[in-house]
């Protein structure tokens, strides 16, 4: 419904969700609703689907939690069904079975783009790989070096399964915030960052990060993706290096935080970080600087 909302006051940007937990998830009633945004928005849907970081949604569901990957990968069977083909005959084991079903509205796209949200799990790289589909992985915390070897193992996987390797596009997806110093965005950022993590993982704050702790994932090598136009520049950069993704998605609003902040934010996003970043990468590229 937000996604539908910003398709209507928009005309330019891409609209995705982050992340639909596919799991817990219907796939027929998924399509159908990325394909109701794709014709609102005259072909910009996309669709990000993932296993999850949390399991809140299982119990509502009436789901089980030994089945959490099982049901992840039955339910993107069908999804991938319906994205190629107007009818589909499907049947697995979570779900009733489609029978040469007509399944509608119908997208824009010919193909609705479907990324595969990863965590940080092995065999979810391997996944979204042997399929050829678009990896987007999620890093919000921890050293982001750490998440290298995934990126390579998605490549590998998916060109051994003979996949283009040119479509074998990775994202990376993280928190982030841009203010006028490094220290300022602590100052904005940390008290909401607490709050949301206290309510959503019912944690005291003893057991979250502390404000050192936090600022530490500013660092380099860090996760959180936080500072200056420069700095956030300068960081998305080095994880271009190690990544070499296509793709940067930041989540800048975590908790309460005012929209004015939020959206200052977005824009200097826009209009300071991104130019930097696109010279940086070109020039890389282009073989005036070297990697």
């Amino acid at each position: 419904m937000i996604l539908a909302a910003a398709a209507a006051r928009t005309a330019n940007i891409r609209l995705t969700s982050a992340v639909t937990v596919l799991s817990s998830a219907d796939p027929v009633r998924v399509f159908q609703d990325f394909a109701t945004l794709d014709l609102l928005s005259e072909g910009r849907a996309e669709i990000m689907a993932g296993r999850g970081a949390f399991t809140e949604s299982f119990p509502l569901f009436g789901l089980a939690l030994d089945d959490y990957d099982e049901l992840f990968a039955e339910r993107l069977d069908p999804l991938l069904a319906l994205r190629d083909h107007e009818q589909v005959t499907w049947s697995g084991k979570h779900r009733p079975p489609l029978r040469r079903q007509g399944v509608y509205p119908r997208p824009v796209q010919a193909e609705l783009p479907l990324w595969i949200g990863v965590g940080g799990t092995p065999a979810s790289a391997i996944r979204a790989g042997a399929l050829g589909l678009p990896m987007a992985l999620g890093i919000i915390g921890g050293d982001t070096r750490r998440f290298a070897p995934l990126a390579d193992l998605y490549r590998n996987t998916g060109i051994a399964h003979g996949h283009d390797p040119a479509a074998l596009r990775v994202s990376i997806n993280s928190h982030g915030y841009i203010d006028s110093s490094q220290r300022q965005a602590v100052d904005d950022t940390y008290p909401y960052f607490m709050a949301a993590m206290e309510n959503f993982l019912g944690q005291p704050a003893s057991a979250l990060p502390d404000r050192n702790q936090y600022e530490a994932e500013m660092s380099t090598e860090g996760a959180l993706v936080a500072g200056t136009a420069d700095q956030v520049a300068e960081k998305i950069v080095y994880q271009h290096d190690l990544f070499g993704h296509d793709r940067f998605l930041m989540q800048i609003s975590l908790g309460t935080m005012p929209h004015r902040d939020v959206m200052r934010s977005i824009e200097l996003l826009g209009t300071e970080v991104a130019p930097l970043v696109h010279r940086a990468i070109d020039a890389r590229t282009s073989g005036l600087v070297s990697a």
